[in-house]
């Protein structure tokens, strides 16, 4: 369980959220919003906590935690104590989650201190978006109630297993038993460079785009693609030829229209990989191929 302070010159504010112990020294692994928010549509209405305390199941203490990494991409965020001996979770495969599988939410919802809700797993691969619509997570979908508190906590198995950490509810008149949770593999990666590098590394291409479907492209004597609105300076994208006004058409031989779908293919390669950009200039195509950098932070 957690408590934030966020403190200025005219006001403080405290926001609560749970975690999840990932290793005997005292790592923690939470929500992103639950420690840092910028978003006055959410619960946790504060930029980065300025005091972290941590509280155990069966101590009393309050620890002192700092942030070791925080990523706003994928929502997660490691956290330290200074506490050693103790008992991490143990993760399962979440690849192998089944829909009607036993799930338990664990966490602190609304700040009443440590609570379990039980259900089951009612579906997995779930594509939701934020509550900003400007991201789209790919989570298992429950019915064990979760709300605000209960985000950054496990969501395990009948082994005691986590296989998601909590971290949507849609509340709206009328819904009730619809929750998500990251699925915990889709997590180690990221924690592991939080770790390490206290960011995530991610190739970076060095363009904005603006999708164009069909009838935009016609509207404006173009062709379906991504429209390169501008290219950072000293980017792969640069160092390869591409110019603002292009349209990227393809991707490692993929036809894309969006730049969701150009992102999707850029992320499954590495810092240092070559990627190949099929492009329409003045209606004639050319082939590019670029080295991807890694993206700033």
């Amino acid at each position: 369980m957690f408590g934030m302070n966020q403190g200025n010159t005219s006001s403080e504010v405290t926001a609560s959220g749970s975690g999840i112990i990932i290793s005997e020294d005292g790592y923690i692994v939470t929500n992103n919003h639950v420690v840092d928010s910028s978003s006055e549509s959410t619960y946790y209405d504060i930029s980065e906590a300025t005091s972290i305390k941590v509280t155990l199941y069966g101590d009393t203490t309050q620890y002192d935690a700092k942030i070791v990494g925080k990523d706003s991409q994928t929502d997660l965020a490691v956290l330290k104590i200074d506490k050693t001996d103790l008992t991490a979770a143990e993760f399962a495969d979440s690849d192998n989650v089944q829909v009607g599988e036993f799930a338990m939410a664990v966490g602190n919802p609304l700040d009443l201190g440590i609570t379990i809700t039980c259900g089951v797993v009612s579906a997995v691969n779930r594509e939701v978006q934020d509550s900003e619509g400007s991201t789209t997570y790919t989570c298992i979908q429950t019915d064990a109630a979760i709300n605000s508190g209960n985000s950054g906590g496990a969501l395990v198995n009948s082994q005691g297993q986590v296989i998601g950490i909590n971290t949507l509810k849609v509340s709206s008149t009328g819904v009730e038993g619809i929750g998500f949770a990251i699925p915990i593999n889709s997590t180690t990666d990221i924690i592991d460079q939080l770790i390490t590098y206290n960011k995530v590394k991610r190739p970076y291409i060095g363009i904005s785009g603006r999708d164009l479907d069909e009838a935009t492209a016609q509207r404006y004597n173009l062709v379906p693609g991504v429209y390169v609105v501008s290219v950072d300076e000293y980017s792969a994208a640069e160092k390869a030829g591409l110019q603002i006004g292009d349209v990227i058409i393809a991707a490692d031989g993929q036809s894309i229209t969006t730049m969701d779908q150009l992102n999707e293919i850029k992320n499954s390669h590495s810092i240092g990989d070559t990627m190949t950009l099929k492009i329409n200039r003045d209606n004639e195509e050319k082939e590019l191929t670029l080295t991807l950098g890694e993206q700033n932070s």
